[in-house]
């Protein structure tokens, strides 16, 4: 009598413990959508708002730097002697008025305007590269955002099997064919489940601050929702097609091809600073009504005497900063394609293990456990057995997950290097 009372309040206390977990996990809740996600990001990112404010600054230098400087103008009085103010009584006493104007060498401003334009175009390119970092960066947490999801119905799932482990190994303690150990060792694996959804919904709440981050939301209190199901499908290109659509359309080698044309034209700059500039000086002296009014124009040059230390090496700086930015962009191609071959290793590894758990692994370890289950309700099979079974079927439904996830954060990258990450 006292095994079945105790077998009875051990599965009541058990029952208890599996609705509350279905009425904190069970509840409706809203869907979320990848694509939103992204058109939310690339409205209000603050990173990217940032980059494009910066290109657009960069924009407005280029009139700057082909206007001409600001012309001076000179007030001034000249008088004779020391003792008293002799205008207009002294043929040399005058007051002076002159404008300046600093005109340079034939070709500079060209240069500086093209070299301000080129600028900008890199500007331009980095905040395409920062729009496409934000869309892979939302892609994964999405991503990671899902897996978790798919690991709490696998949870709730495998939490309903563990509880007919228990109702069976309660039916046979209090028959007398088993031991109570059996009701327990279910039911501890029932709770063990049980902390790892407390695990992972604590993992989902930092997942979504990080995607409030990536987002650029200020207030971030309610929950995004379940993430729906991303369409699956193949690379939109081969490995061959993503290297060269990533040499032809990666905005990161765009920007490095645009310091390369920025760095050309400072060399051609600094070819110029051999070069002198003019200053046109026009000047007018008032004399006073007893003598004739003064003019003169005057031409100063300045003389680049200094050459060997200051244009040569200005130049010889231009030049090696051109090498440098062609060895950038080198190192960036090969970066490019390691980056790529390895994204695509990622994607065709995971694909061949999907199709191992999906088409041999976990329906054949569903039939085991089924065997196994109905071995130990006829008393054939330990119970130890079937909880062996239930946890590897959990272990490869979880591993399937986590191979779809993998699968498609390699896809985001793959798209943020080849540049169609948001097409």
């Amino acid at each position: 009598m006292a095994r079945c009372l105790g077998s009875s309040l051990l599965f009541m206390l058990s029952g208890i413990l599996f609705l509350m977990i279905l009425a904190t996990g069970g509840a409706a809740e809203t869907t979320l959508h990848l694509q939103d996600l992204i058109a939310e990001a690339l409205r209000q990112n603050p990173e990217i708002l940032m980059f494009d404010s910066g290109a657009t600054a960069a924009e407005h230098r280029v009139p700057q730097a082909k206007s001409l400087a600001d012309p001076m103008v000179m007030l001034g009085y000249q008088n004779e002697g020391f003792d008293a103010l002799t205008y207009p009584e002294m043929a040399d006493s005058q007051y002076m008025f002159s404008v300046s104007q600093m005109l340079p060498y034939p070709g500079k401003r060209a240069l500086k305007g093209k070299m301000a334009a080129k600028e900008a175009e890199s500007l331009h390119a980095a905040t395409d590269i920062i729009r496409l970092r934000t869309i892979e960066r939302i892609k994964v947490l999405f991503y990671d955002l899902f897996f978790s999801y798919q690991n709490l119905d696998i949870i709730r799932d495998k939490t309903a099997l563990f509880s007919q482990i228990e109702e069976a190994a309660s039916v046979r303690y209090s028959s007398g064919k088993g031991m109570l150990q059996e009701v327990v060792m279910a039911q501890t694996e029932k709770y063990m489940l049980v902390e790892k959804e407390a695990m992972l919904r604590q993992k989902i709440a930092s997942i979504e601050a990080m995607l409030c981050s990536a987002i650029g939301r200020e207030a971030c209190n309610d929950s995004f929702g379940v993430p729906v199901k991303p369409r699956t499908g193949e690379p939109a290109f081969t490995l061959e097609e993503a290297v060269a659509r990533a040499y032809e359309k990666s905005p990161v080698i765009a920007a490095k091809q645009k310091m390369i044309a920025v760095t050309e034209v400072k060399v051609k700059m600094a070819e110029k600073e051999y070069y002198p500039d003019f200053t046109i000086t026009g000047t007018v002296a008032d004399k006073g009504s007893e003598f004739e009014d003064m003019w003169s124009i005057t031409t100063a040059v300045n003389v680049p005497i200094f050459f060997r230390t200051k244009q040569r090496q200005g130049v010889l700086e231009a030049k090696a900063q051109l090498a440098e930015a062609k060895h950038d962009l080198a190192a960036t191609k090969i970066m490019l394609t390691a980056t790529l071959k390895d994204n695509y290793a990622m994607v065709q590894s995971a694909e061949q293990l999907m199709d191992l758990y999906k088409g041999g692994l976990i329906p054949k370890t569903y039939q085991d456990f089924d065997l196994a289950m109905n071995g130990y309700v006829n008393g054939e099979t330990e119970a130890l057995t079937v909880i062996n079974r239930l946890n590897s079927l959990i272990d490869f439904e979880l591993l399937y997950w986590e191979r779809f996830t993998e699968r498609e954060r390699a896809i985001a990258r793959i798209e943020a290097v080849v540049g169609s990450a948001g097409d």
